[in-house]
């Protein structure tokens, strides 16, 4: 009888195999895969064109261009998520609702001391198209690949209880309440091999929000004091 693999299994052994793929692609963008042998002429029409490594920039100014408050996110996590969960007892009772995110090979969450790794099938979706885009932004600009960093998902009641007795901020109405809300980190990156400028990382992550915001699919404002990219799917 065969045994089945498990969750993490499945994903560890995914995120090797994506991995592998990507450091071929890296170093060998001319590899292709092997067809039937064309003439000189044939082969000159369809060679491809030499890779050229695009610009490195970033938007003209994060406040501006990630403005969108708490009373804006709100009202799109309340319409797209799920009724706030009590604690993390009542958070496993709930997983037809909710969608595993702590491992991914696109993104990397840190240790979880205020949240828990669960989000709506909608926003779970919307971090790892984050994720693969900022793959696939770095690889077009030269650059080596890193994972972006979860720093908050889910926060049950409780979490927001314990919270508010040393951060002034949190808020009984939390987007974090409804599994619809994530922290990406802007000053840290997950370095897959050779490591990198974080505000080259930044500059790259913004392009990347900034279109995702652009295409309606979140909301998102920066954080200057919590130092990360605070974002509500739509």
């Amino acid at each position: 009888m065969k045994k089945k693999l498990t969750k993490n299994e499945f994903l560890a052994a995914f995120s090797i195999v994506v991995l592998m793929l990507t450091a071929v692609r890296l170093a060998f963008p001319s590899v292709r895969l092997a067809a039937p042998a064309a003439t000189k002429s044939q082969e000159m029409a369809t060679a491809p064109e030499p890779l050229r490594w695009h610009r490195i920039g970033s938007v003209a100014s994060y406040s501006q261009a990630f403005p969108d408050s708490q009373s804006v996110q709100i009202v799109a996590a309340e319409r797209w998520g799920v009724r706030p969960v009590e604690n993390r007892t009542d958070a496993e009772h709930r997983m037809r609702e909710l969608v595993y995110v702590g491992e991914s090979p696109y993104y990397h969450v840190d240790p979880l001391t205020s949240s828990i790794p669960y989000l709506v099938p909608r926003a779970a979706v919307l971090l790892e198209d984050i994720g693969q885009s900022f793959f696939d932004s770095l690889y077009v600009k030269g650059l080596p690949l890193h994972q972006v960093i979860v720093t908050s998902v889910l926060r049950s009641k409780e979490d927001v209880m314990k919270l508010q007795q040393r951060n002034g901020n949190a808020t009984d109405r939390s987007c974090h309440l409804y599994g619809t809300t994530v922290d990406i980190c802007y000053n840290r990156y997950q370095a897959l091999g050779r490591s990198v400028s974080n505000d080259t990382l930044k500059w790259v992550l913004s392009e990347v929000l900034r279109d995702k915001r652009d295409e309606g699919r979140c909301y998102i404002k920066y954080e200057v004091k919590q130092g990360c990219f605070h974002l509500t799917v739509r």
